[in-house]
């Protein structure tokens, strides 16, 4: 089902995909920044659940700055000195937080309008052409993005990419979790399990210094499940500073498997993460502060929790990371899929 989701400031119209199950577990998409907008669970009495962090129209992503729902690329999170070199050439990106590039912003891919070409009530393809030197990378890149919500209650999100010269493709879904509901308050109960034993550890910018660290003994460990809360406000390094959880934890395995699970006791809805991707930057809504989101519901620090399932931050920068290079003639596709229990 197709819905107005308002104009955005150039006049375009934005619209409202929704996918429905038969267990009464919706979804809604825009094609506005290929955006992740709502997950509505069924309740007994036959109410729903929200529990995606979001807003009412488009317009509300188009000025939202904390990349709520948002599809990002070319590349997700940072690139150190917001430079790379490839191929002997070095690219010069914009500086977005501090000295570094965040997200390949400015010009980010969750603030344009992206094509539609399939849609029905199971599942939306959304498209895009980033031109050559796009953000500063190399190359055009075509991208297309799949949402599907199917009968076992999981959104699965693929991505398929194709690039006309070596670049940089690292993609993934940054949406907002809040498992009791969006508008419910922090997710510091919230209780978390990571199949990894090992994060990328980071400078005080949060840019890798290029050593994975075991979670050994220290507040990162999430091999069994603890609340999110339990360790947040600990004085170790990672935690300082990030303000809190905002790091890559290196996924156990390789291929398609499970990646991390979260429960929330007082909504007894349980979310899992499956993924092919190398890492998974697990971020606590540390700066979230007074965001005016969807039914009046206004956002505060911590209110939801990303997993965001991509190639190691910086990893461009450092040669014993996964490679986020895409070649030329190569075809980039990726899975990431949250399932829900309810």
């Amino acid at each position: 089902m197709k819905k107005d989701f308002g104009t955005l400031k150039n006049g375009e119209k934005a619209w409202l995909y929704i996918l429905k199950n038969e267990n009464g577990m919706e979804i809604a998409v825009s094609n506005y920044g290929a955006s992740w907008v709502s997950a509505w669970i069924p309740e007994k009495g036959g109410t729903k659940k929200d529990i995606l962090l979001g807003y009412d129209t488009a317009a509300g992503y188009e000025a939202g700055g904390e990349a709520i729902g948002a599809l990002v690329g070319r590349n997700a999170n940072r690139i150190g000195g917001a430079e790379f070199t490839l191929n002997g050439k070095t690219y010069h990106l914009s500086k977005t937080l501090g000295e570094n590039n965040l997200h390949s912003g400015p010009d980010f891919f969750h603030k344009r309008l992206w094509q539609v070409t399939e849609e029905d009530d199971s599942h939306v393809v959304f498209a895009l052409k980033s031109p050559e030197g796009d953000q500063g990378f190399p190359g055009v890149l075509s991208v297309c993005v799949t949402y599907a919500l199917d009968n076992e209650n999981e959104v699965r999100i693929s991505y398929h990419a194709e690039a006309s010269e070596d670049t940089i493709c690292n993609m993934t879904n940054h949406a907002y979790f809040n498992l009791n509901g969006h508008d419910s308050g922090d997710i510091l109960s919230h209780e978390v399990w990571v199949d990894a034993d090992t994060y990328t550890r980071t400078d005080i910018d949060s840019i890798p210094t290029g050593e994975l660290v075991s979670v050994d003994g220290t507040p990162m460990d999430f091999r069994e499940m603890k609340s999110i809360g339990r360790d947040i406000e600990q004085n170790y390094e990672a935690l300082v500073y990030g303000k809190g959880y905002d790091h890559n934890w290196v996924i156990n395995g390789e291929a398609y498997r499970k990646a991390a699970e979260m429960t929330a006791k007082e909504s007894k809805i349980t979310m899992e993460i499956y993924t092919d991707r190398p890492g998974v930057q697990i971020y606590s809504g540390n700066f979230l502060n007074n965001e005016r989101g969807k039914e009046g519901a206004v956002y505060q620090k911590r209110g939801g929790i990303c997993f965001e399932t991509q190639a190691f931050p910086d990893a461009i920068n450092h040669e014993n990371f996964p490679s986020p290079v895409l070649r030329k003639g190569e075809v980039w596709e990726t899975t990431t899929a949250y399932k829900f229990m309810f």
